[in-house]
Parts: structure tokens; sequence; C-alpha cells
């Protein structure tokens, strides 16, 4: 059937635009945007917010954002208690966010202070191929002491991560990766109130030790919001009816995490490919982030109190100690391990390796009794109305009519009649309950 005159230009400037990208036509051509004056923050956008984290300064220079990433051993608490020493970027684990606006032109200097060679990889950025930063693919490594330049101009508006794309498997164990967020250069219609950004990890550290075992595949026993583990994530703190984004970056090593958050509903809005139209959203209470993927969440944050911001895999919400534990199904474990140890201090029922310490010399005391220096109880810190039995990917959204009264957002007050307790024999006998 012959096509109509329609159907021809349709399919004559697809075809167009096709042999646009095979020949690296401009970003504009591509549907991204050229070079354009530098975005300002507080004048073009409002910067987002890392918590735990930091964003990176830059300086203009002739048009340009300037930008400096210095790579380098960090010395990295996961929470007070667990001290790791990892590589980062400029002092911090993980590195700064990088944030730009649509149309920016960059020059990032990347400074490698490492003892060994290193390159940075903008993932999900569509650069010039010998500015995507694949030691030995697209560009030669950065050696340790040299100082590498990138230079690009951001072609569209999206959140995105960067990493090293060099000995991944080691790198990238050790914390070498942060979050990049390009703002759109249209001012958006209705912009969040509060803009936050989470970079998901996982780790490897044997109780006792304090270098990230970048070797092990299966057994992680870290489980990261921003480098930080719960008790010692800092909560988002938001006032109610504040239109809320959590823009979440997932580059642990083998896990998707299934993000679950309490007392709302969202929509996913973004991944690092794009926009989703919203004719395809839906509302949701859960996102799976798959490794190596970003997932952009909006809400209202219409209903007051502490909600738990978790991953739902069970075990990721422990820490360190949560993980080898033999069957002890009839055991008391309260004293278990600890008196077992001292009658055989060769002895670690949880996998722990207390030899490589001394073992129980090398133990202090924690929480749940004795832990081996430099780590945490399985899980929990103080909450409100008791111990908190979660830990690892775990944090809290804090929904406040009025400003909270400290930096932390205090806990909340529940009103009367909405805190569950223990029921009364009145009560109880009014509908009928027999205990």
């Amino acid at each position: 059937m012959k096509p109509t005159r329609r159907q021809f230009l349709v399919s004559s400037a697809a075809a167009g635009a096709l042999a646009g990208v095979a020949r690296g036509a401009p970003a504009a051509a591509r549907g991204g945007v050229g070079p354009r004056p530098p975005g300002l923050p507080e004048r073009d956008y409002r910067p987002v917010m890392t918590p735990d984290g930091a964003t990176l300064p830059f300086k203009v220079v002739d048009g340009a954002k300037v930008f400096h990433l210095v790579v380098e051993p960090v010395t990295h608490e996961f929470a007070p208690g667990l001290v790791g020493e990892c590589w980062g970027y400029n002092g911090r684990v993980h590195g700064p966010t990088i944030e730009a606006v649509e149309g920016d032109r960059v020059r990032i200097y990347v400074t490698n202070r490492l003892s060994t060679s290193t390159s940075v990889h903008w993932h999900g950025v569509a650069v010039p191929n010998g500015m995507d930063g694949v030691g030995g693919l697209s560009q030669r490594s950065i050696e340790a002491g040299e100082t590498f330049k990138y230079e690009f101009t951001f072609p569209r508006a999206g959140t995105f991560m960067y990493h090293s794309h060099h000995d991944e498997m080691t790198q990238m164990a050790m914390g070498l990766m942060g979050m990049l967020v390009v703002h759109p250069r249209e001012p958006e219609a209705t912009p969040p109130d509060r803009d936050f950004v989470y970079m998901l990890s996982e780790w490897k550290i044997t109780p006792g030790t304090r270098r990230p075992d970048p070797n092990e595949m299966v057994d992680f026993n870290v489980l990261t919001f921003n480098a930080r583990i719960f008790p010692g994530t800092q909560p988002l703190i938001v006032r109610t009816g504040d239109r809320v984004r959590v823009r979440i970056g997932n580059l642990s090593a083998m896990d998707h995490h299934p993000i679950h958050l309490h007392g709302h509903s969202f929509a996913v809005t973004q991944t690092d490919g794009g926009d989703v139209p919203e004719s395809a959203r839906f509302p949701e209470t859960t996102v799976v982030v798959p490794v190596g993927a970003v997932r952009v969440i909006e809400f209202v944050a219409d209903n007051p109190g502490d909600w738990a911001f978790h991953c739902h895999m069970t075990h990721h919400i422990m820490n360190q100690m949560g993980h080898g534990i033999p069957n002890l199904i009839g055991v008391d474990p309260g004293e278990f391990d600890v008196r077992i140890a001292r009658a055989v201090p060769a002895f670690d029922a949880m996998g722990n390796g207390m030899e490589e310490e001394g073992g129980m010399e090398g133990m202090e005391e924690g929480a749940d009794g004795a832990i081996p220096r430099n780590s945490l109880p399985m899980m929990g810190g103080a909450g409100p109305h008791g111990y908190i039995t979660m830990g690892g990917m775990f944090t809290i959204l804090k929904v406040r009519d009025a400003a909270p009264p400290t930096p932390d957002g205090g806990w909340y007050d529940n009103p009367p009649g909405t805190l569950a307790d223990a029921a009364t024999g009145q009560e109880l006998e009014r509908d009928g309950i027999r205990p």
C-alpha cells in the first residue's frame, strides 16, 4: 500500500533524526540543547539537599562552570561506632553532589591522590565519546598524581550519577561514586518545596576491621543511604503540605533495592533515562531501584508524623552482625555468645572474625552486650517509644505542621487517641475480646 504524504513526511523526519544521531549531530539536533549561559543556584534553580552529604562548589571561568574532584583515601564514619578506611572524592564518602543546569558548559578537573590509577564516568549523561571516562576504552586511565580535565555540555536535564570506571569492583566497593543533578533550563511550573538526593550502596566490612572488602560478591553487611546507616542517618524534615521530591540512585554491587515509604503514596516521575510522562505515572508506596539506575519519586507530605523510609529487603535493614548466624532455635541468645566465648575464646557464633582482634580481648561493650571493636549492634537505635529494631538502609521522614524545635526534628507528639497502646480491660470487655 502506497504511504500517504503525511506518513512519508513523518518517516523521513524520523530517518533524518536517526541519521543525525548516527553522525554525532549537535546536542540540539538530538533533542538536547547547546551551550548556554551558566545557570546559578537560587536564581535559576533551587539547590537539592543531600542528607549526610554536600554539594560540590564551582566557579565560572569564561562562561563555563569549573569543578574540581579530588580522588583520595578517606576515613569515613558510617554511624557512631563504625568507621571505614575508604576511598572518596573531596574528603567525602560518597562524593559531593554535582549540580548544573541543562545547557551548562562544564570543566571538571579530576586529581588522583590514590596510589593506583582511576577514571570518572558520567553515568547516564550523553557526552562526547572521549569524555565518557571508561579507562582503556574512551580514555587512558588517570595515573596516581595526575590531574585530568573533562569538558562537555549537559544536553538535557535529569538525575544522574558519577563513579570510577576503572577496576570498578574495587574502586566502587571502596566508595568512589556520587550523584549528579542537572536542572531544567526553564524553571518548573510547580517546583518541589524539598528536593532530596540519595545514593544507595552496599559494603562488606568484617566486624573488628576497618577496610571494606571489594572481593565480596554476596554477603554485604553494611547497606547505606548516602554512605550512612541507621542510627547514623540524617532524617528528611519537611512541613505538612510540602511537595517533596526524592532522587534515588543505586550503585550497589549486586542488589536492587525496593525502597518503601510509610504514611504516603508517591509517583515515579523520572529515571536516569528521562521524564516519565504523566499519563504513565501511577501511585506507589514502594519503588524498586535497580543496580545502576535512578528513580525519582514525588509526593505531597500530607500526613504528619515520623515515617519510616527504608529498603524492604529485610536483611538490608540490619547492620553487620545480622549475617552468618547459625540456627539457635530454642536457645536464649541474649548472653549465649558472650558466655560461651568466656569459656572458649576462639568461639564466635556470628562469624564476626573475633580472632582477628584476639578473641574476647578485642571486644567492647555495645547495646546488645560485647561486640568487636569498630562494629555496631545488629540493628537499632533509641526511639520515642523504645528501641527501634531496624538498622542499615533506613531513615525517617519527619513531617511537621510547624518548624521543628531542634535541627533533627525531634520526635513526633502523637495527638490523643492516635497512638496504639495496651488495651484496657474495659475495652476488651466492651468489644468481646478474650486474650
